[in-house]
């Protein structure tokens, strides 16, 4: 399989729960903003909304939103711990929080990577997240990750979007539970390795 992803985008999540799970992907970097390949090609002909994460799966479809493909890869390692068994309590916890990260945490961060946001706009956007970490910070407080005690899914989509602070220089200080969280994530070595993975790309482009 085949996964389509770009650096500093939430297509990590993806490659980290694929690392989780030792399921191989092939890495195929994109060029959002170009919509281009790594050889230049049209990455619209491969996915027409021109965004990623994408994953080509073995029979030649293609498959979008990283929620989904999230699941898929782990639906497809069973009691690899990141995603419950179907019709559990448990698998709707998991999902409750990945819709959480979608609506609230990933969209909340649109604008901010958007340049022609106005600056009264962006600080809307900024007291909103910070309301959110506020409420993460609370219910880290009492637990190490999202569902519980094990890492699932929903770690790996939350962690990659509120590392997207140190993008846009907000401080996470202010919410040292949601601070610890991160940093206890960033141990993980599936987490690591895709961090190298997105860094040699970073690199060759600034070659």
């Amino acid at each position: 399989m085949k996964l389509y992803l770009a650096p500093h985008a939430c297509s990590l999540a993806v490659d980290i729960v694929a690392r989780e799970l030792k399921v191989p992907l092939t890495l195929e970097w994109i060029d959002v903003r170009a919509k281009k390949l790594k050889d230049g090609g049209d990455y619209l002909g491969i996915n027409p909304k021109g965004q990623v994460p994408a994953l080509a799966l073995d029979d030649g479809q293609l498959l979008t939103e990283g929620p989904v493909i999230m699941q898929c890869l782990a639906d497809a390692r069973p009691g690899n711990g990141l995603l419950p068994q179907g019709g559990s309590l448990e698998r709707y916890r998991v999902l409750e929080w990945l819709n959480f990260v979608s609506s609230e945490l990933h969209k909340g961060f649109t604008p901010l990577f958007r340049p022609t946001t106005p600056a009264a706009y962006r600080d809307i956007a900024v007291e909103n997240l910070s309301k959110r970490f506020s409420w993460l910070d609370d219910v880290l407080s009492k637990r190490p990750y999202l569902t519980g005690d094990a890492f699932t899914l929903a770690d790996a989509y939350c962690y990659t979007i509120v590392t997207w602070s140190r993008i846009h220089s907000l401080d996470l200080s202010p919410w040292p539970h949601l601070s610890a969280y991160v940093e206890r994530i960033e141990g993980r070595e599936s987490v690591q390795a895709a961090r190298q993975a997105e860094a040699g790309e970073v690199r060759r482009r600034n070659a």
